[in-house]
């Protein structure tokens, strides 16, 4: 099924058998998923920037290109390296499935396969994939943050006289917008007790009297 809180993920479907893509497709399609077909292993690379699939269904056994060899090249490219993959085959063999892993391949399906089974693989393997773009963004912005926290270290140029200071720009700026563009401090003003016997010295004096 597919998630509400999501728009409906699209799966690129790649197997040289007209049957198996019908199957296919008609399950995806009831469960509300969105599907692109790729009838041939080396149509893969330039469907993909197309149509922009959040999943891969990818056969093994293609008569120009095998799955195996698409895998490898998706997993060798930074755009798609992250592309989730789940192989379709009739292949059990431990040294083939082992292989598919060690490729990178997310999971997979043997045929005949059953449609929930199907569903459930496809739906645990978008999960993830969206939890891992979530943890990404989330230390991206972690990054962000340390970096702008960083800019207030080191020496910064400002003036003896109006306590200015010099941004990278060459600008002079007051220290609280300074500090306030790069930080998430806020300002509260006062008057210190030096400040006020230098600047207010009657007032001072009368609060001493009290």
């Amino acid at each position: 099924m597919t998630d509400s809180l999501h728009p409906p993920a699209t799966i690129l479907i790649v197997d040289d058998n007209p049957k198996n893509v019908q199957v296919l497709g008609t399950i995806l399609m009831d469960a509300k998923y969105r599907v692109a077909v790729a009838h041939q292993g080396n149509l893969v690379f330039d469907l993909i920037p197309k149509v922009k699939p959040d999943l891969l269904l990818l056969d093994i056994m293609m008569p120009d290109i095998d799955g195996f060899e698409v895998c490898k090249h998706l997993k060798a490219d930074s755009l798609t390296r992250d592309l989730p993959i789940i192989f379709l085959t009739a292949k059990t063999e431990t040294d083939d499935i082992v292989k598919g892993f060690e490729l990178g391949a997310s999971d997979f399906i043997t045929k005949p396969f059953r449609s929930k089974e199907l569903l459930a693989r496809v739906q645990t393997h978008l999960t993830l994939m969206r939890l891992q773009q979530s943890l990404k963004t989330k230390n991206q912005e972690l990054e962000e943050a340390l970096s702008n926290i960083k800019t207030l270290s080191g020496l910064l140029p400002i003036c003896s006289y109006c306590k200015r200071i010099r941004n990278a720009s060459g600008e002079w700026e007051w220290l609280e917008a300074f500090v306030q563009k790069r930080s998430n401090a806020s300002f509260s003003h006062g008057i210190c007790p030096e400040c006020s016997q230098t600047h207010f010295p009657d007032e001072s004096c009368d609060n001493l009297d009290e």
